[in-house]
């Protein structure tokens, strides 16, 4: 009988092992879990801070008796220490502390990542009982319920505003704290242009949360009952203290394990992986957080997100009963709800294609989200990102307000990217159309289009100015 054993229990370690028990219902599976909570959301932690996602257990995708009702067995409190690769066992510290070997035929690492310090002084010495948080597990949740249980902060510093430090900004301000939210760059969510970040920091401002952009964190301190947290701001030192301060600046690929058997490191420090998930260590596989993404547009890159994970996790969870799945590669399709408003990317934004040898343009338009005439109609803001040699969508951008589908039509510019659509195809797609829910061209083929005009003007420009 085959043993597979998939260390980790977060979203690729467990797809791989319910993809394996799939497969093939007699394989002997075991997921090795370093905590007691297997299969939990930890994108969902925010929603459970505001008070929409109650109880906690909610967070779970499946119970540890689901999980164990497919066939696998769970090894929880348990952490993977070593690989003995020649002996094809994994060597784990039980909850008694006690050393053990488990054999296997095949292994899954989804170890993930990291919360990331960022060069900033003091993170690594401060913890939660002097008021320092990370939101990374279900350990850290449990640590910042308390808190706020016990201590009922009336401010909190945020450094960092990603998607998780947007999303936890709403979550705290819906308490009743009093939010500042500290970001490195011209903007938040530099994942977008400046252009349509601007638009989520007026939704945060309309919120009362103090948006600091241009603001580097150097270090943070305790003083007294409270944190300190020191910086520049624009070249100007500053200091802002709170009751509390939580910390989001980032992951890093947790590659220990797999670097100690001699895994390849790559991109951003994490696993190098071929598109079965294979590390090159005989029967090892890697997937999720702590490896290499195989990028449609970029190549080989490293971009830690959930639903890279689950897919990932299923490819190895094939290849490691012998199977040849690959993974198609990802696209990096993102979305975030802040307050009323909802962003999103796919793609590639304009530095980002020139610097990978594409010629890019980038072209801004507003849409409306359905026909005026119908109540309710709302514009939402796109950027579009094409390739003026060959026509090909290369990536866009868009804000709008909750409601006005947002997540679904960015899913249209995935979808374009994954098919290697041109921007002048989107407009031949067949999308549907009633007067409450969109209009005969709909919203992200008006936008397309504003970028095919101007393409078609810029080269009127060129060969007028040739005359």
């Amino acid at each position: 009988m085959t043993h597979l054993i998939a260390v980790g229990g977060s979203d690729a370690g467990v797809s791989a092992a319910l993809r394996a028990r799939e497969l093939d219902p007699s394989v002997d599976v075991t997921v090795v879990v370093a905590d007691r909570y297997p299969n939990f959301s930890i994108c969902g932690i925010p929603y459970y801070f505001s008070g929409e996602v109650r109880p906690w257990q909610s967070l779970a995708h499946r119970t540890a008796a689901d999980l164990e009702a497919t066939g696998m067995a769970l090894r929880l409190d348990t952490w993977a220490t070593d690989i003995d690769v020649a002996g094809q066992k994994l060597i784990v510290r039980r909850p008694d502390g006690a050393s053990e070997a488990l054999p296997y035929d095949a292994l899954v690492v989804g170890t993930g990542a990291l919360p990331s310090h960022a060069g900033i002084a003091g993170l690594a010495a401060l913890g939660p009982d002097d008021g320092l948080h990370v939101i990374h597990s279900m350990g850290d949740t449990f640590a910042l319920d308390r808190h706020l249980e016990e201590r009922d902060p009336k401010t909190a510093i945020i450094i960092g505003a990603g998607y998780v430090g947007l999303e936890m900004a709403e979550a705290l301000t819906a308490r009743g704290i009093r939010v500042t939210q500290l970001q490195r760059g011209p903007e938040v969510l530099s994942t977008l242009d400046p252009e349509l970040g601007a638009l989520v920091h007026g939704e945060l401002d309309a919120h009362g949360v103090d948006v600091v952009v241009n603001s580097t964190v150097t270090n943070v301190e305790k003083t007294d009952a409270r944190l300190t947290v020191h910086g520049t701001h624009g070249g100007t030192p500053f200091s802002r203290t709170a009751d509390l301060v939580l910390a989001v600046v980032g992951v890093r690929p947790n590659t220990e394990l797999l670097e100690r058997a001699g895994a390849t490191l790559g991109a951003g420090h994490a696993v190098v992986v071929d598109e079965g998930m294979r590390t090159g260590l005989p029967h090892i596989y890697s997937a999720g957080d702590g490896t290499i993404t195989h990028h449609r547009l970029l190549g080989l890159t490293y971009l830690p997100l959930g639903t890279t994970a689950h897919k990932q996790g299923r490819v190895a969870g094939e290849n490691a009963l012998g199977g040849d799945a690959k993974f198609a590669g990802s696209v990096g399709t993102q979305v975030v709800k802040v307050f009323d408003l909802v962003a999103a990317r796919t793609g590639l934004r304009d530095h980002e294609a020139a610097a990978s040898g594409f010629a890019p343009l980038t072209t801004a338009a507003a849409a409306d989200d359905h026909k005026r005439y119908y109540p309710g109609a709302h514009p939402i803001d796109f950027r579009i990102t094409g390739d003026t040699r060959t026509g090909r969508l290369l990536g866009a951008q868009l804000v709008g307000k909750l409601g006005t589908e947002v997540a679904k039509r960015v899913d249209t510019y995935a979808t374009a990217l994954y098919a290697g659509l041109t921007v002048e195809q989107i407009s031949e797609l067949d999308l549907s159309y009633t007067p409450p829910l969109g209009s005969p061209w709909d919203a992200v083929q008006a936008a397309t289009q504003a970028w095919s005009l101007a393409v078609r003007d810029a080269e009127v420009g060129v060969r007028a100015h040739r005359g």
